[in-house]
């Protein structure tokens, strides 16, 4: 079976890494490239393994149970049987693997540095944090933030040459929907209720609009551990009537063509999707200045960036999103010019296609030049 790019990730739940692998593939000639896909943590009912399959595209697996000794053998075999051109390790504990896999073939193995460099550097253990950042020594990040701690690090732990490629959005599926002129004012929040994502901003934020006497609902979309404790902490607020939580759903553009506005309020973030698919919709956006955040968000012009420590300055910028509906309308006009120019899938496709040629694979045929040279999009940095 022909492979020219075998993609490597962890695994394939409903998150922002796994939905621009399934956006790089539906974007990308499949027929051209002859992706395939391994899964380092497989489990059949994720999100995107039936997505993932009706491409069209091959998929491998190792059962959670698997030791990574075992994986990283059966891996190497595998390269070895397919013979791919490029290894693209989507997550940053898979890193090594496609290093290793790749040794001794003709293969180019590519890196990812997702999300915050030392979160992922925490998070992937003393050992592993140290592999998977030099190995592959060509890497692809998906913010500046990342990109510029790693610059700045002094570690001989880290990978020689690092491209930053931002996320991509499916403008088809998260079009432009005019605000609502009735009904409360909707405030929507997106993630999963993890510590870092700190809700309990917005619950505190929603607290002081409600005490203002503004009429308004927050509606949150995402699930995680800490359910039950925000759900107690917002009926200790007195906020039962005015926040929801309602789990975790696949109809993100539903949910935004209902909002006035989009409130992002985390502290540890790298290009997140949902800041990009909000402004695609057109809506206005508040949010706090983590990760690539204030290079996505043009302060007074698509929305506002606050301070992750500044909490009074959060709640002036709702209260004037949830007062002001021309302002939204104007600011989610202009989030959706930026997103055409600047989020759509030729722009992710084109760009990784060139991150893979500058890592040296010579047998590429580029799509599109003109989005390939978008230098306020793309960077590299060489050490």
């Amino acid at each position: 079976m022909t492979c020219r790019v075998l993609h490597v990730i962890g695994g394939l739940r409903a998150g922002g890494t796994e939905r621009q692998l399934y956006l790089l593939l539906k974007g990308m000639d499949r027929k051209e490239y002859s992706p395939q896909v391994v899964v380092w943590r497989f489990q059949e009912d994720d999100k995107y393994v039936g997505q993932i399959r009706e491409l069209g595209i091959p998929l491998h697996y190792f059962p959670c149970a698997k030791s990574r000794v075992a994986k990283l053998s059966t891996l190497r075999r595998m390269v070895r049987q397919i013979k791919p051109e490029v290894i693209h390790s989507h997550s940053f504990y898979t890193n090594f693997a496609a290093w290793w896999a790749a040794v001794g073939t003709n293969a180019i193995a590519i890196g990812a540095v997702r999300s915050n460099f030392t979160y992922e550097m925490k998070t992937a253990g003393p050992l592993l944090s140290r592999l998977s950042a030099r190995w592959p020594r060509h890497q692809i990040s998906n913010n500046f933030l990342a990109a510029e701690t790693v610059r700045s690090s002094r570690s001989p732990f880290l990978p020689a040459r690092l491209s930053v490629i931002r996320n991509g959005v499916d403008l088809q599926t998260f079009q432009m929907v005019p605000l609502s002129t009735t009904g409360r004012v909707r405030i929507l929040g997106v993630g999963s209720l993890l510590p870092f994502k700190r809700w309990d901003r917005l619950l505190r934020a929603a607290s002081n609009l409600k005490k203002k006497g503004l009429d308004f609902l927050v509606v949150i979309a995402g699930e995680g551990p800490l359910r039950e404790s925000l759900e107690h902490q917002a009926r200790s607020l007195g906020l039962t009537d005015r926040f929801k939580f309602i789990g975790h759903t696949d109809d993100i553009p539903a949910l935004l063509a209902d909002a006035r506005f989009l409130a992002h309020t985390s502290e540890i973030e790298g290009c997140p999707n949902v800041v990009m698919e909000a402004m695609a919709c057109g809506r206005a956006v508040v949010a706090m200045d983590a990760g690539d955040i204030p290079s996505l968000v043009e302060e007074g012009r698509t929305g506002f960036v606050v301070h992750r420590g500044d909490e009074s300055t959060l709640i002036e910028r709702m209260v004037t999103l949830v007062i002001d509906r021309n302002l939204c309308r104007c600011m989610g006009e202009a989030s959706r010019a930026k997103a055409e120019r600047e989020f759509g899938l030729d722009h992710l496709v084109s760009e990784t296609l060139a991150a893979y040629r500058a890592a040296g694979w010579k047998n590429l045929l580029l799509p599109n030049a003109k989005s390939m040279a978008s230098g306020a999009i793309t960077g590299a940095i060489t050490f």
